[in-house]
C-alpha cells in the first residue's frame, strides 16, 4: 500500500468548503493522505471541518497552493478529472485504465489526480498540465458528478486495485511492460523548461503574439506525450542554452 502515499489529489479554486471536507473523508476512507489544494474559496472552514466527519488529520495537513504548478511540481505523471478533451491534444482514458498507470508509476514516483472546479471543472490551460484525461464510468445520459463524489469514486478504484496488484510495478501499454522506474523529468522541470523554450523561441522571433496561445498549447501536448526522461531534459536545455549564446554573438 506504499503507493498510495505517492497519490495526491489536487482540488483546483474549490469554491464550497463541505466539498473540501467531504473530500477529505471519501480519501481517508481509502487510505489516501496526499490532498492539495490550490486557491479555494474557504479554507480553513467550519463547514469543511463538520464535513470531514472524523477526517480532520487529511483536512488539517492538506498542502495549500498559490498555483497548480506548485501543486504538481515533484509529480512525474499527472491526470485530469475530464471526459472531454474540447479538441486538445491529450489522450481520454476510463478511470480503471488511469488507475493501473497511477498505481505502476507511484510506486516509486510523485502522481497527481486533477479535479477542476465545481461548477466549470477543469480550463483548457490546466488541461494542458496533463498527460491523461480521465472519464469516469458514469451515465451518459447524466454523468455530472458533485466534486466529493467524484473524489470518492476515484479513491475507491485506486485502493481496489492496489490491493489486487499482485505483479511487480511496470506500466502496460501496448501489450507490453515499461518500467515505471525510469527517470522521468517532474512537472517543476518541465515547466522550467517550456519558460527557457518559450523565451528563446521569442528572441529567434518564432513565436509571435498572435500565435503563442496556440503554439504554447501544441508543444505542451507534443511533450506530454513523450514524457521526457531527465537525461533527455539535461540535453534539451543544453541545446537551448547553446541557441541563447549563439545568438546573443
Amino acid at each position: 500500500m506504499d503507493r498510495l502515499e505517492n497519490i495526491r489529489f489536487a482540488l483546483i479554486n474549490t469554491s464550497h468548503a463541505g466539498n473540501i471536507g467531504a473530500s477529505a473523508r471519501a480519501m481517508k476512507v481509502m487510505g489516501l493522505k496526499q490532498l492539495h489544494l490550490i486557491g479555494p474559496t474557504d479554507y480553513p472552514s467550519a463547514e469543511a471541518t463538520a464535513r470531514a466527519s472524523g477526517a480532520d488529520d487529511v483536512l488539517f495537513n492538506a498542502n495549500v497552493h498559490d498555483s497548480l504548478d506548485q501543486a504538481i511540481a515533484p509529480c512525474t505523471l499527472v491526470f485530469g478529472s475530464s471526459a472531454r478533451n474540447r479538441g486538445m491534444d491529450i489522450p481520454v482514458i476510463d478511470l480503471a485504465e488511469a488507475v493501473k498507470l497511477m498505481l505502476s508509476t507511484a510506486a516509486n514516483q510523485q502522481v497527481a489526480l486533477l479535479f477542476g472546479k465545481e461548477r466549470y471543472g477543469m480550463t483548457n490551460e490546466e488541461m494542458q498540465r496533463c498527460h491523461y484525461l480521465v472519464k469516469f464510468p458514469a451515465n451518459p445520459e447524466y454523468s455530472s458528478l458533485n466534486l466529493a463524489a467524484a473524489v470518492q469514486v476515484a479513491a475507491y478504484e485506486i485502493r481496489k486495485q492496489c490491493l489486487e496488484l499482485q505483479a511487480p510495478p511496470g506500466i502496460i501499454e501496448g501489450g507490453s511492460a515499461i518500467t515505471a522506474e525510469l527517470p522521468f523529468a517532474d512537472a517543476a522541470k518541465m515547466q522550467s523548461f517550456y519558460n527557457h523554450l518559450f523565451a528563446v523561441m521569442h528572441e529567434v522571433d518564432f513565436m509571435q503574439t498572435q500565435n503563442v496561445d496556440s503554439l504554447t498549447e501544441k508543444l505542451r501536448m507534443m511533450f506530454n506525450r513523450m514524457r521526457i526522461e531527465k537525461h533527455e531534459m539535461d540535453i534539451l536545455r543544453g541545446f537551448l542554452s547553446a541557441v541563447r549564446k549563439n545568438i546573443k554573438k
